[in-house]
C-alpha cells in the first residue's frame, strides 16, 4: 500500500486529529473542552471512514496513515 492510496479527506482528517492532539498536549491549552470534543469527533470520523472497508489490512493501513502524517509534519517543520 502506498501513501497515494489514502483518500484526501482521510489524510486531512488524520492531520487535523494530530494537530488537535498536539494542541491538547501543549502546556496550559485554551478551551480544553472544545479540543477534547474535536478530538472525539475526528476519532469517530477516522475510525468509521469508508476507506477501511476496502483496505486489505486495516491495522497496518491505520499505522501507515499515522506514519505518513507524522512524516509530512516533520518535513514541514524542517
Amino acid at each position: 500500500m502506498y501513501a497515494t492510496d489514502f483518500p484526501n479527506d482521510l489524510v486531512q482528517t488524520q492531520a487535523a486529529w494530530n494537530a488537535t492532539y498536539d494542541a491538547l498536549a501543549a502546556p496550559r491549552p485554551r478551551d480544553i473542552t472544545a479540543l477534547r470534543r474535536r478530538l472525539l469527533l475526528l476519532s469517530v470520523r477516522l475510525w468509521w471512514h469508508p476507506y477501511w472497508e476496502t483496505a486489505p489490512s486495516v491495522p497496518a493501513a491505520r499505522s501507515q496513515l499515522r506514519q505518513l502524517i507524522r512524516a509530512r509534519g516533520a518535513v514541514r517543520a524542517a
